[in-house]
């Protein structure tokens, strides 16, 4: 059954809105500007999550002890490595804060594809660009994946269905349900309801 995640939430009401519709996934971005949130405010929102919604934090080549400190803390439970994190690091995040970790790809050519599959990572996404861009990439070339894989890049309500089909383990969304760069409760809604009506 494909889950879903919902990433770069921040506000309040965007933790009661994923409350209310229940994705599999909540991501919290410790990475950029427009999205990241600070430990503090992360730690509120998990406090306000559903315990059952385990919230993933988005890193880009941060240290191995800033991620650790909020695993500790109880404000991620998943790690989702998105900058130039390799196997080393993957592992040593594996081994030593004992978390499933998602190692994010950039996938433009088959090439890219075959990269990821080998990642030691507990899962891998793969994604257009450095992803947030809002652009999907050619799902062509997830013919022959054979692990489970998070597609982001480009989701929103209207073609979820459609990335839904092609049976990755999770789709990734975010900029595909806002509106000027907020969450929009409605597209969150619509979002689910077209991935539900497909699991159906």
């Amino acid at each position: 059954m494909v889950k879903v995640k919902f990433c770069g939430l921040k506000r309040p009401c965007d933790i009661a809105w994923a409350n209310e519709l229940r994705p599999d996934y909540a991501g919290f971005v410790f990475a950029g500007k427009k999205r990241r949130v600070s430990d503090d405010q992360a730690a509120a929102l998990r406090k306000a999550l559903d315990p059952s919604i385990p919230a993933v934090g988005v890193f880009v080549d941060d240290s191995l002890k800033h991620i650790g400190q909020l695993v500790t803390a109880g404000t991620i439970q998943i790690v989702q490595l998105h900058g130039c994190e390799d196997d080393a690091m993957i592992e040593a995040v594996q081994q030593t804060l004992k978390v499933r970790v998602i190692k994010a790809f950039s996938i433009a050519s088959e090439a890219d594809v075959r990269q990821a599959r080998c990642s030691r990572a507990d899962y891998i996404l793969l994604d257009h660009g450095a992803g947030g861009t809002g652009d999907c990439f050619d799902w062509a070339l997830l013919a022959h994946i054979d692990r489970p894989y998070f597609l982001a890049g480009g989701l929103n309500p209207d073609n979820a269905a459609q990335a839904a089909a092609l049976q990755p383990f999770a789709l990734d969304v975010s900029s595909g349900i806002e509106t000027d760069g907020v969450k929009d409760k409605e597209k969150m809604k619509r979002f689910m309801a077209q991935v539900r009506a497909y699991r159906r």
